[in-house]
């Protein structure tokens, strides 16, 4: 662990990642209290152990960017240690490893101190109320920094919410290294004596992240030529910091002419201040944290349930009433407590607002949910991202509209179609027959498809297209480039991008980049600069010929990478399961908006949409958990998504470096799961080689994969992956996991995955690849391997049969006009595997009257008015799941007579 711990920031050139800077710190104060303990227990000489000295250089690097101790406190645990003060020291490192830990009082405290500075600093350690760090960035001396910490203690009141210490650091370059390795800090300080290098001995890793930082914000052309190009540092150094952390408040902290400043930079900085308005700034600090801190909804519900109240309503469960006093039902109570009752109740009175009309504190929470996923509206959906799919096509489609829809998207995308009457045009994504799963649409097929309406002259018929991003398996669209390019096509597409796997990604740094919102409010942007307009005008002199007024080809459009016109509208919606990545309860989802025809075009049909999928009954503790969710994110978001990608990097080290691990299961890196044409960038896992490597390829390749989700090929183990599902993780060892295809297992960490997790879980495979080998060598096999013919090949989406199809060659069809021909019991007969081959080899092309759902993969394989081909039936015989919805084993598949 020790070097693990201390190589990374120390000298220049070693690589690191930033994001696992939280372990690094915590892990180096532990290893140096346990390794000098031992050593003064034994009598050793702490001087000639290395490593010890190697963390406390490592950690004078890593002080600088975190509160509370600093660079001269490791210095002076450094020089007690050479003076051979062992028990000094270890008291000193104590104290920071009971603040790492959050405990109260350490196990091996001394007599109580009795210099002031000391006690306030003691009692500091003990104080219950959270706390957070406020980034100041300016060329300070020691002294200065001494007199800043004592000015925060003055002013310091027993009645302030929330506690905050300053991190002190001089340049820019050290500014974006705190914001990307201390989570902890939710406000900035600048003043404009910082300088812009840092003198740190940063590792290869974060200096060329910092870098990257530098060039993806800083945008300071809207800045007013007469403002001072002192000054423009400081806006661009406040645009690089809010473009890597948008939930940072960032004040700016001048000396003359502030009137003039605080009329120009208002949009950068929340607030400006003189030196000397410390107190202001304190206030300001404090009172922005408690907008965060903010959660209305669960507030009016929590003073619903401790406010005495006579209930004649429907709803028998409120107040306990049917509960606590009966013999037979009382441990409903025990079991999920009191609170749980008193906060049911079918009023919308009392501040509980209404979900269907909010107009106080839902209301309220959706704007802060929408402030903290920069969505322009959000909306709350209290039965899950299935329903949310439904509410946004009836919202923006109509019967007759064409959607491109991903084949292998969540069923309620397919349903939704049937219920508006949209007409489906199906985009198959590229299979990984190896792995028996689908992976992504490539954005080629995108386009071809929409040229092809072009061609036909049914461009106007296409009204959305609709995505999964990410998909169940991991792998991410470019949205930003996906819209971009669309646009370019059809310049009024509707985007809906189905986010139901990918809620948190909205909270890191490098993944917020590919949310549809982000995305959305970049392309807006984009659109209305004059290098845009120009970049386009460029573009369509290429694509079009100047005498004959003709088009280009369509081999041009799709190998160039197109630029939309300037008056594109930015249309976009993503539905969240809020529930499925961060903290809410099952079935709390979220609609988040970006559409500048809302209220021209949207809004009303939106809300009858809402009004028709949204129960009039919704659950207050699922929309409650939504609020505190949202809180929860725009505290300490950044700080939880980055441990959940960390620690699924350690899995994935862990699977590779272990030499029973290596023997039986192997990590399925973007190599396997994304062609080569797809990705520019050649590293395999990019996080395992550093952040800026990860920021790099989500920068540049149209595919990436989420590293927060490990598929793991379990082929040489012998047992397929149903079976290791269930037969060993879950019954054997009490281990979960989501997904599995025929020789792969899932694995997905989240905002909840501990470490002591991911311990147990390497655990378990270490003790099952041991098992495996062990059983193969008493019946003296080699390494099984599953043959590649017996996973099942992956068909692509057939056709709609001519009764339901456009026609032309076209791939869109009357999908609901299938659906109710398929419940017309004189039009359906049931027709079995064998039946349905013969007919397949009498030339007959069956039609299938439903939907044909197996789990896994989990999307129909076939939809109502699908031509039923051989591929399909190849593939569903093959498959060994062991749920199929919407096939009877006993009496074979529906098929239109």
């Amino acid at each position: 662990m020790s070097s693990a711990v201390s190589h990374r920031l120390l000298p220049p050139g070693v690589p690191g990642m930033p994001a696992s800077t939280w372990r690094l710190r915590s892990d180096a104060w532990e290893y140096l209290r346990f390794a000098i303990k031992g050593i003064a227990a034994g009598g050793g000489d702490i001087t000639a152990d290395e490593e010890i000295f190697r963390s406390l250089g490592a950690l004078e690097t890593l002080e600088l960017y975190w509160a509370g101790f600093g660079q001269r406190y490791v210095r002076l645990v450094h020089e007690l240690l050479l003076d051979g003060e062992i028990e000094q020291a270890l008291d000193l490192i104590g104290r920071v490893v009971y603040r790492l830990r959050r405990s109260s009082v350490p196990d091996d405290r001394r007599d109580d101190p009795t210099d002031d500075a000391e006690r306030a600093e003691r009692a500091n350690d003990v104080d219950p109320r959270p706390r957070f760090e406020v980034l100041l960035i300016d060329e300070t001396t020691p002294a200065d920094r001494d007199q800043l910490r004592a000015e925060l203690l003055r002013m310091r009141s027993a009645d302030d919410a929330f506690i905050y210490e300053y991190v002190v650091v001089p340049s820019a370059d050290d500014a974006i290294a705190a914001v990307l390795t201390n989570p902890n800090i939710l406000a900035c300080v600048v003043r404009p004596g910082f300088s812009d290098r840092t003198k740190q001995p940063l590792s290869r890793d974060l200096t060329e992240t910092i870098a990257l930082a530098h060039e993806q914000g800083g945008n300071t052309t809207s800045v007013p030529r007469s403002i001072p190009a002192s000054v423009r540092r400081v806006v661009h150094l406040a645009d690089t910091l809010t473009a890597l952390r948008p939930e940072l408040d960032v004040y700016l902290m001048a000396g003359a002419h502030i009137e003039d400043l605080a009329g120009t930079l208002s949009r950068r900085f929340r607030r400006v201040f003189r030196r000397e308005d410390q107190l202001e700034l304190h206030l300001s600090l404090l009172r922005r944290t408690s907008h965060l801190y903010d959660t209305p909804f669960f507030d009016a519900l929590r003073d619903h349930a401790r406010r005495p109240v006579g209930v004649f309503h429907a709803l028998p469960v409120a107040r306990g009433g049917s509960v606590v006093t009966s013999k037979w039902i009382s441990d409903l109570a025990d079991f999920y407590g009191l609170n749980l009752l008193l906060a049911e109740t079918s009023a919308t009175s009392g501040g509980l607002d209404s979900l269907l009309s909010p107009v106080a504190t839902l209301k309220k929470a959706q704007s802060l949910a929408a402030r903290a996923f920069g969505a322009r509206q959000t909306f709350f959906v209290t039965n899950g991202t299935s329903t949310a799919n439904k509410v946004v096509h009836q919202a923006v489609t109509s019967p007759g509209d064409v959607v491109l829809v991903d084949r292998n998207c969540h069923k309620s995308h397919h349903h939704a179609m049937m219920l508006t009457g949209a007409r489906p045009a199906y985009l198959d994504a590229y299979p990984l027959n190896d792995y028996a799963f689908y992976g992504a649409v490539p954005l080629a097929r995108v386009k071809q498809v929409l040229l092809d309406y072009r061609a036909q002259g049914r461009l106007d018929e296409v009204r959305m297209i609709t995505l999964t991003n990410c998909t169940f398996d991991g792998i991410v669209y470019d949205p930003y480039r996906v819209m971009a390019e669309c646009l370019a096509i059809k310049p009024d597409l509707i985007f809906l991008w189905d986010e139901a796997w990918f809620a948190f990604a909205s909270f890191h740094p490098v993944t917020r980049r590919r949310t549809a919102m982000a995305a959305a409010r970049r392309l807006e942007e984009r659109l209305r600069t004059p290098s845009h307009a120009a970049e386009y005008r460029e573009q369509q002199a290429r694509l079009t010929d100047p005498v004959t007024g003709d088009r280009a080809p369509d081999e041009v459009w799709l190998t160039e990478r197109l630029v939309p016109a300037p008056d594109a509208r930015v249309r976009v919606y993503a539905t969240q399961s809020t529930h499925k990545t961060l903290t809410a309860l099952r079935q709390g989802s979220m609609i988040h908006v970006h559409d500048q025809d809302w209220h021209r075009d949207a809004e009303e049909p939106f809300h009858e949409a809402y009004m028709t999928h949204t129960s009039t009954s919704p659950n207050y503790q699922i929309l409650a958990s939504l609020d505190l969710g949202r809180r929860q994110v725009e505290l300490e978001g950044f700080d939880l998504v980055q441990r959940q990608l960390d620690l699924a990097t350690n899995l994935a080290q862990a699977v590779a470096r272990h030499p029973l691990l290596r023997r039986n299961f192997r990590v399925l890196t973007a190599h396997d799961l994304i062609p080569a044409q797809y990705r520019e960038t050649s590293r395999p896992m990019p996080l395992r080689d550093g952040l800026s490597s990860m920021w790099k390829a989500w920068a540049t390749d149209e595919l990436v994969v989420d590293p927060s989700r490990i598929t793991i090929e379990i082929t040489r183990t012998g047992v397929d992956g149903d079976t290791f599902k269930h037969e060993y993780l879950m019954d054997r060892y009490g281990i979960q996991v989501n997904k599995t295809s025929r020789n792969t297992v899932l694995f997905m960490t989240n905002i909840g995955t501990s470490r002591s997790a991911i311990a147990y879980l390497i655990e378990v495979l270490v003790k099952l690849a041991a098992r495996f080998e062990r059983e193969r060598a008493e019946r003296d096999e080699d390494v099984p391997v599953v043959d590649a013919g017996a996973l099942p090949t992956l068909p692509d989406f057939s056709e709609f049969a001519p009764d339901y199809a456009a026609g032309a060659g076209m791939p869109d069809g009357d999908m609901r006009a299938a659906f109710f021909d398929g419940q017309q019991r004189g039009r359906v007969e049931h027709v079995s595997p064998t039946e349905l081959r013969a007919r397949l080899a009498r030339g007959e092309a069956p039609v299938s009257a439903g939907f044909v759902t197996p789990y896994p993969p989990g999307f129909p394989v076939l939809v109502p008015g699908q031509v039923i081909s051989p591929e399909v039936v190849e593939f569903m015989a093959a498959l060994d799941t062991r749920e199929i919805h919407g096939y009877d084993e006993a009496r074979g598949y529906r098929v239109m007579k």
